[in-house]
């Protein structure tokens, strides 16, 4: 199966699932669904894995891929960079993979890619930590050595949370120190802790994250605050979903005589003693006519998720680079990432472009949802269990309304005419 067959069995909405040698069939994408991914993101040994293991598994590929990208990021560490004036973009990256729960098989991909990394580098699972609460955790585990407290000895950290909304939910409290602490993470700044007595300080750290949220949940919790504040556009989105039924499940290690672990273990020990890295002359010219459609906002809450595509490009591109053994960021190498920064903010675009930016009007939608046949305004307002003000509810329905996520209208009862309000179907991007 070459790439260009790769991009194209995984997303064709309008036909029927095409049978596998075994029968079981390819699951054609909702209409709605973000374009698929341009064969040029399954670049060199990323396309040659993920090539092995999709036949394999129920996983979205572009999920592996992303995954996978961010792991290899991580596993490098901090010595490689791209210079932009001031500034350093190194290959630590954050992504966040969007979709149903126990459905898209967010979790199904993660082990695909932390059973590779394993293989790949023996000091992998040593680096990994899940359930990120707060920014003293965080800060704590990539310490530096002070007053006989030896510190990290390595400050490569890759965060695995599969519950997002919790972070989002932490991440949202008037006190909480995590939102500043991973922006400041993703930045490569210095980290500090001032509310203990020891004060804490890391520096030099390499924080990944790879996080997994429900449609639902990235509604309702990305409230306006955590997108302006620019937390949530460090993230790289990607939607993911099922895109095969496999019921007896693939090749439980499809890569076995592959060689792609032992390879991919070579170039991440060759990728660490990488210093500067800079584009050749045909990825310049490349990214000189990108660069403006980069930096052109898109409106509403999917721009302010996007404003950071720059930034993202580059680091996905050194990532490509580095895995490939080279030096310099080659064109292939840079139309690899557009292509996947493109679907990203396809994804951005599909999970929040008709999204209200209000947490009660999106916890209110949520209930819509699960009421087909729709909800009264008194019946809102107990699921509100009345602790809001009538005003607030209005406020939180018209601006359901205004983004067309729901409509209402008059139903005749015993007494007074009742208001119905029923979730409204998203329109098609």
């Amino acid at each position: 199966m070459t790439d260009r067959q790769l991009s194209l069995q995984v997303a064709q909405p309008d036909k029927p699932a095409a049978p596998d040698a075994d029968g079981c069939g390819l699951i054609p994408a909702p209409a709605d669904w973000p374009g698929p991914l341009a064969a040029a993101a399954y670049h060199g040994v990323f396309g040659a894995i993920i090539e092995k293991l999709a036949p394999n598994t129920e996983a979205d590929p572009v999920a592996i891929l992303a995954q996978l990208l961010v792991a290899c990021g991580s596993a490098i560490g901090h010595g490689p960079h791209f210079q932009v004036e001031a500034t350093r973009q190194h290959v630590n990256e954050f992504v966040l993979l969007v979709g149903d729960t126990a459905k898209s098989r967010k979790g199904l991909s993660l082990d695909h890619v932390t059973h590779l990394m394993a293989a790949a580098d023996p000091g992998f699972q040593r680096r990994l930590s899940t359930g990120l609460s707060s920014g003293e955790g965080v800060v704590f585990a990539v310490r530096d050595a002070q007053d006989g407290d030896p510190g990290a000895a390595d400050k490569r950290l890759l965060i695995l949370e599969p519950e997002f909304a919790s972070v989002l939910r932490a991440a949202s409290r008037e006190i909480s120190t995590l939102s500043p602490t991973l922006r400041n993470g993703w930045d490569s700044r210095p980290l500090q802790l001032l509310t203990r007595t020891a004060p804490v300080r890391a520096s030099d750290t390499h924080i990944s994250l790879i996080g997994h949220i429900t449609v639902q949940e990235l509604r309702r919790h990305a409230t306006s605050i955590e997108i302006a504040n620019g937390f949530l556009n460090r993230f790289v989105i990607i939607c993911c979903r099922r895109v095969r039924l496999l019921p007896e499940g693939g090749d439980p290690d499809p890569l076995r005589r592959s060689g792609l672990p032992r390879f991919l273990s070579s170039a991440i020990q060759h990728a660490r003693s990488v210093g500067p890295v800079r584009f050749d002359q045909h990825a310049r010219t490349l990214w000189r006519n990108s660069y403006p459609q980069l930096t052109q906002p898109a409106d509403g809450l999917p721009g302010h998720l996007t404003a950071r595509a720059e930034a993202h490009t580059i680091r996905l591109a050194l990532i490509y680079a580095l895995i490939d053994g080279q030096t310099r960021i080659y064109e292939q190498h840079l139309q690899a990432a557009l292509a996947l920064w493109d679907y990203a903010a396809r994804s951005a675009a599909w999970t929040l472009g008709h999204t209200t930016g209000d947490p009660i009007a999106e916890q209110i939608h949520t209930a819509l949802l699960r009421s087909p046949d729709g909800l009264t305004r008194t019946q809102i307002r107990d699921l509100c269990q009345r602790n809001l003000p009538a005003q607030r509810v209005d406020q939180a329905l018209a601006n359901l309304a205004a983004a067309g996520r729901a409509t209402h209208q008059r139903t005749l009862t015993a007494g007074r005419p009742a208001e119905l309000w029923t979730a409204a179907p998203i329109p098609v991007s």
